[in-house]
C-alpha cells in the first residue's frame, strides 16, 4: 500500500494584494525585480502575473530585520538646468526679498538672461534694470 503525500499548494497573490502588502509604486518594485532585490513576478497566463506570497512575506520579513541606510539627497550642483553656484557669493548676501521670493543683487544683463516665469511681473528686476 503506497501512502500518497500531497504538499499544500503555494499560494500566490496579485498586484492588488501586493499593493496592500508593500506599499511601493509598481515602478520601484519593478525595477527591485530586476536588481535581484525583490521577489521575481511569474506569469499564469499571458495576462495574469502573481508573486509567491511566502517570497513576499520573507523579503518583508528581512526587511524589517536589517536597517536600511536613508539615501542620499541629490546633488543640486550637478543639474543640467539651474545649476546652483557654489562660493561665497551666491546671491544669499546680498539681494532684494519680495514676499516669498529672493531676488539676488545681481548684474542687469544677467536678468534678461534669467529663467524664472516671474521676473516680468516682479517689481524689483525692473527696478534693477
Amino acid at each position: 500500500m503506497a501512502i500518497e503525500t500531497f504538499s499544500s499548494p503555494r499560494k500566490s497573490i496579485r498586484r492588488k494584494q501586493l499593493r496592500e502588502m508593500v506599499p511601493l509604486a509598481d515602478s520601484t518594485i519593478y525595477e527591485m525585480e530586476q536588481r535581484g532585490e525583490f521577489p521575481r513576478r511569474f506569469s499564469l497566463s499571458p495576462r495574469c502575473v502573481v508573486w509567491d506570497l511566502a517570497e513576499v512575506e520573507a523579503w518583508l520579513e528581512s526587511r524589517r530585520t536589517k536597517p536600511i541606510a536613508p539615501a542620499k539627497g541629490p546633488d543640486v550642483r550637478q543639474r543640467r538646468t539651474r545649476p546652483v553656484k557654489s562660493g561665497p557669493n551666491n546671491g544669499i548676501d546680498g539681494g532684494v526679498r519680495t514676499g516669498a521670493y529672493f531676488l539676488p543683487a545681481i548684474h542687469a544683463s544677467t536678468i534678461l538672461d534669467h529663467s524664472c516665469i516671474m521676473w516680468r511681473r516682479c517689481t524689483s528686476y525692473s527696478a534693477l534694470l
